[in-house]
């Protein structure tokens, strides 16, 4: 059977269910109409053949009438192109009734149970098309996922942001505790990783005059899985100059909330099971006072661990002090960061990029930001001094896990960078909590799976 390879000028089923349901039931309008789709459903009573159409913008019902189409042979899943009248049915459904019916491509494998959906995680996971065939709200969350991406980038456009396109494979990786992926670059013989963070190319650009830049891409750590967690994520990080940790507070609060905005109609969202308003002013916290409510602010680190194992956490894996503070905030402190909470002042030894406060040496001026127990993103007003951050990469070389020192960055910064505040927003994180989703696979579209077995 050769089949059709295009069928032009269709319209969107949503225009046309608009049209027909401006009519009486009963009711045919005059003007021809070209629809598109997948068959997700029949019924047949004497010559008529009642068929649910799906294109991407919504559903309609097809009104055959076989004495006036001829036999009308499909199957669940098929795709077809129809040329028809909006028109509506006499119990009111909007309709196109249908003139012409061609098929334009034919299922072969049997559609899952098309009233329930695909409900088995794995199976919607691992054939994400068969999921977003048959269940209504996957097509929705995708395309949330899809506006906020687009809203952040206006937002950021509309601030007189710059959007760039930094490397993906790099020399050296940077920009946090990560574990990298490895790949060997044949052409240039040598091994190079998947950027953990888009950081320090970034500020390279501060330092080459750009002064406010950002990137919206993928980032890779090859590191475990979880709900909040999956190796290859997307992130928007952008760069400011002339502003510090404090103009990015607002500028996140003031960002979130006009994506929120912009892709739902409001701020009031529910996640993880807590009602939440993303409106600004967010609460503002100290880490050393989040620490200090838990019991577990203490810069002894036999103390905390101490501590820590008394609440039954198992710290044998973390050989520093900065380890146990990040096992007692992600443990104690982040699962309780329920309403938007901005949490901000931390220990040098978790930050190596970030500027001193002027009264505490060794506090610097970062903040984390959540929202329903879930970290959203990291800040910093950035270090610019290029001995001080020389410094700092011997420190984190010596930290278990830390990450390897960048001569050239170093170097960029001796020529001089502004004062410059920076952030990072997790795409997807975002996505779960706008989409009210509990895990992060439900909005990546094809989140990698082990190998059945």
């Amino acid at each position: 059977m050769r089949l059709p390879k295009r069928f032009p000028n269709r319209d969107d089923i949503a225009a046309v269910r608009a049209e027909a349901e401006r009519l009486e039931p009963g009711g045919e309008a005059d003007d021809e109409r070209r629809l598109a789709g997948r068959v997700m459903g029949r019924r047949e009573m004497g010559k008529l053949v009642f068929l649910d159409l799906v294109d991407r913008s919504g559903r309609i019902q097809l009104l055959c009438d076989t004495s006036r189409t001829g036999p009308i042979d499909v199957d669940l899943g098929d795709i077809v192109g129809v040329t028809g009248s909006p028109a509506r049915a006499k119990r009111g459904e909007p309709s196109l009734a249908v003139d012409e019916l061609e098929l334009l491509a034919k299922i072969q494998r049997l559609l899952p149970d098309t009233f329930h959906g695909v409900t088995d995680l794995e199976t919607r996971y691992r054939q994400r098309y068969l999921d977003l065939l048959v269940n209504e709200d996957t097509r929705a969350d995708f395309e949330l996922r899809t506006r906020i991406v687009g809203a952040v980038r206006r937002h950021l456009d509309d601030q007189g942001f710059l959007e760039v396109e930094t490397p993906v494979l790099q020399p050296r990786y940077g920009g946090g505790f990560a574990e990298p992926f490895v790949t060997h670059y044949n052409a240039l013989d040598a091994d190079y990783y998947l950027r953990i963070a888009t950081e320090l190319y970034l500020k390279r650009l501060i330092v080459g005059g750009l002064e406010k830049v950002y990137e919206l891409g993928k980032d890779f750590r090859n590191e475990g899985l979880s709900y909040k967690h999956v190796p290859e994520f997307t992130m928007v990080e952008w760069y400011e100059a002339y502003t510090d940790y404090r103009d990015q507070m607002e500028r996140v609060e003031e960002l979130v909330e006009t994506v929120a905005r912009d892709t739902t109609a409001g701020t009031r969202v529910t996640y993880r099971g807590h009602e939440v308003d993303l409106k600004a002013p967010w609460r503002r916290l100290k880490l050393v006072d989040a620490l200090e409510e838990k019991g577990l602010w203490t810069r002894d680190p036999d103390e905390l661990r101490f501590r820590l194992t008394e609440r039954g956490v198992d710290t044998s894996q973390d050989k520093s002090w900065a380890q146990l503070v990040d096992h007692a905030l992600s443990h104690f402190v982040e699962p309780a960061l329920i309403e938007p909470t901005i949490l901000h002042d931390y220990p040098v030894e978790l930050s190596p990029f970030a500027r001193a406060t002027d009264d505490e040496p060794t506090t610097v001026e970062r903040f984390e930001y959540f929202v329903g127990g879930t970290e959203l993103g990291n800040a910093f007003t950035e270090l610019n001094d290029p001995d001080e951050q020389a410094s700092r990469f011997e420190q984190q070389a010596e930290e278990a896990g830390g990450e390897p020192g960048d001569p050239d960055y170093v170097e960029a910064l001796a020529y001089g960078m502004p004062p410059t505040g920076g952030v990072g927003l997790g795409i997807d994180r975002l996505a779960m909590v706008l989409a009210g989703r509990d895990n992060i696979r439900d909005v990546v579209l094809f989140p990698a799976l082990r190998e059945r077995s």
